[in-house]
């Protein structure tokens, strides 16, 4: 691992494990120096919420062109490998649809433009603002049920194209303590507001393949109704984003103090309390 890239010096603790009789050596590291792309801010002062924007773009960027420790783990963040995701939409008068989504790659992450951060000074949960011109979901997909009562089955390829982005999205965190920082472990990330302006799909191999005139004509039925084939779909299209945001900032925030982002955020004992022995 280069611990110079950034300009931090990781702190590494080994840990082994036994596994069948056999030691694994791995190695945790976080920063233990403030990575020179990242702006810090104090939250007690005026201008914190500019400042806090403007250092989530910057990490956002930094992102983009490569945090080794990230890159290790999910690979490049633009376009990204992302985990599967099993489908359920029941009881809906615009769909009922059963689908499994695998193989599934995110391109338009590395354009996101961060509008707004805010801080909670009575938590340190975040509210972020984001901007996605462009984010276009490809994978395998395996589904079953209706959409717009058009009867689907099938399996094959898929993508989602969807444009101009806007995201609200809300953050829970808890504090924790490690070797001598504060850091933030990412409870939860829940995406409370979805715009956009235009959805276009494609799902080849629809109807098991039995008339692709039929398949042609599904897909353009529903690129021309992708109000109603966007509602069918939005859960799928949130959890996406929940699940890229999730992952990625568990890592980050678990990677970089959260000293390094606000310098006079609290510690855990002074937010919570010292921790109670029973």
């Amino acid at each position: 691992m280069n611990s110079t890239r950034h300009g931090h010096r990781p702190l590494g603790i080994i840990v082994i494990l036994c596994l069948n009789g056999v030691a694994l050596v791995s190695a945790v590291a976080f920063y233990t120096e403030k990575p020179d792309f990242l702006p810090s801010c104090r939250i007690y002062e005026p201008g914190f919420t500019k400042c806090s924007t403007n250092s989530i773009q910057k990490l956002l960027d930094q992102l983009n062109i490569g945090i080794p420790e990230v890159v290790e783990r999910f690979g490049p963040f633009d376009p990204m490998k992302v985990r599967d995701i099993v489908f359920k939409q029941d009881n809906n008068e615009v769909a009922t649809i059963r689908a499994n989504l695998t193989e599934l790659v995110v391109k338009g992450f590395s354009k996101t433009n961060v509008k707004e951060s805010r801080v909670s000074k009575k938590d340190f949960g975040w509210q972020t603002k984001l901007f996605l011109p462009k984010m276009r979901l490809d994978g395998k997909y395996d589904m079953a049920g209706r959409i717009l009562l058009i009867p689907l089955s099938g399996s094959g390829k898929i993508f989602i194209e969807i444009d101009d982005m806007d995201i609200l999205l809300l953050t829970k965190t808890r504090l924790y303590e490690k070797g001598g920082f504060t850091f933030d472990n990412v409870t939860s990330v829940r995406v409370q507001q979805l715009k956009l302006t235009k959805v276009r799909t494609y799902l080849d191999n629809l109807f098991n393949g039995r008339s692709k005139e039929v398949e042609r004509s599904t897909n353009q039925f529903f690129n021309e109704n992708w109000r109603d084939f966007y509602e069918a779909l939005k859960p799928l299209i949130i959890e996406t984003v929940e699940n890229i945001l999730y992952d990625v900032m568990s890592t980050v925030f678990h990677l970089i103090p959260a000293n390094f982002f606000v310098e006079d955020i609290p510690t855990p004992q002074q937010l919570y309390g010292p921790k109670k022995i029973s």
